[in-house]
């Protein structure tokens, strides 16, 4: 009779492990069970500082089937509660909440892209922004000064100041990260032209040459006319004359700008109209790229003063105003007539 209680507690034990081994066996199937998705792939977003509970939960909400408790101790006993890192994630149909988990702890992000065209102007950015549907909208109804204190900037305008370039992200990366991401590039790359400025160039700050190579942006997009088109605005500049380039009567009109020019409109003075006033606008007029702001700083050394557009991307460059009259009628004159 004595030795009962052992085997009652040799039995109870014997529960207890057997318990336990389907327990473990049960976590073990679930955690490698595929998951059950409203489609076959699903994106969802990890805030910053989500715990393995709030992950679980936005999967869930977003469409993934996921036990937020077994998650969470599947998290915990496995050390990578503390690893999982906030981003835009997609589950495949497939997938078993460990699979899942592994991808979080790694940063596996899903990335998504935006793209700033060379020669946008800032509004076309901004809007680019509101477009994508994978960016958190933040800033609608900040206004740009308040844009430019968060960026830590003393210029006066945004324009100009985001690089034009193709920006990776993760899902769910807000507006105000990717616009610092492109302030911060153009101010890396704005220092690294400034550095190679010849000693002819015609700009004392690397704000001017942005402002310069955002005009020669609009002016041309045939790389060798570039640093041509830039020595003309050089010659230009040191002789005080007007550099009387179109993009900026465009961009000082704004939207009243009706897609061609008139002679009242080259006329009516603005900031940045370049026919009324002399030296370079008070701000960039769109983004420059790489070859523009290197055409800035580095001008070819010639003796044009004038150029026009031949209709075919390319530029006819002249020292006197007689030829360059005799170019407008052949190009611009000529093409009109024949339109």
């Amino acid at each position: 009779m004595k030795k009962r209680p052992i085997y009652y507690f040799l039995f109870f034990l014997l529960l207890v492990v057997v318990a336990l081994a389907a327990a473990c066996a049960g976590a073990w199937l679930w955690m490698n069970q595929p998951l059950r998705m409203a489609s076959d792939r699903v994106d969802f977003v990890v805030d910053p500082g989500a715990s393995p509970r709030n992950v679980a939960h936005a999967a869930n909400t977003a469409g993934v089937t996921l036990w937020e408790d077994g998650f969470v101790w599947m998290a915990r006993l496995s050390g990578r509660d503390k690893l999982i890192k906030a981003g835009g994630y997609e589950a495949v149909r497939g997938d078993t909440p460990w699979l899942l988990l592994q991808r979080l702890a790694r940063g596996d992000v899903n990335q998504r892209q935006v793209t700033f065209v060379e020669g946008w102007n800032y509004r076309q950015i901004r809007q680019a922004l509101r477009d994508n549907p994978d960016i958190k909208q933040t800033l609608d109804g900040v206004d740009d000064a308040e844009i430019l204190r968060r960026l830590g900037s003393s210029a006066a305008s945004m324009e100009g100041l985001v690089f034009p370039d193709t920006y990776l992200f993760a899902r769910g990366s807000t507006d105000f990260d990717i616009l610092r991401r492109g302030y911060q590039e153009g101010q890396r790359i704005l220092s690294q032209t400034w550095d190679r400025r010849a000693p002819n160039a015609p700009v004392s700050t690397p704000y001017e040459a942005l402002i310069l190579a955002s005009i020669i942006e609009k002016e041309t997009g045939h790389g060798p006319d570039r640093a041509r088109v830039a020595g003309v605005f050089a010659n230009r500049l040191k002789e005080n004359m007007p550099l009387q380039t179109d993009p900026t009567v465009i961009y000082g009109m704004g939207e009243n700008y009706e897609g061609k020019l008139r002679k009242r409109d080259l006329q009516a003075d603005t900031p940045w109209n370049t026919y009324t006033r002399t030296g370079l606008p008070p701000t960039p007029i769109a983004s420059p790229g790489r070859a523009a702001l290197l055409a800035a700083v580095q001008p070819e050394q010639h003796k044009f003063l004038y150029f026009v557009s031949r209709g075919n991307g390319t530029s006819e460059f002249s020292t006197t105003l007689t030829d360059h009259n005799r170019n407008v009628s052949r190009y611009i004159l000529g093409r009109d007539r024949q339109q």
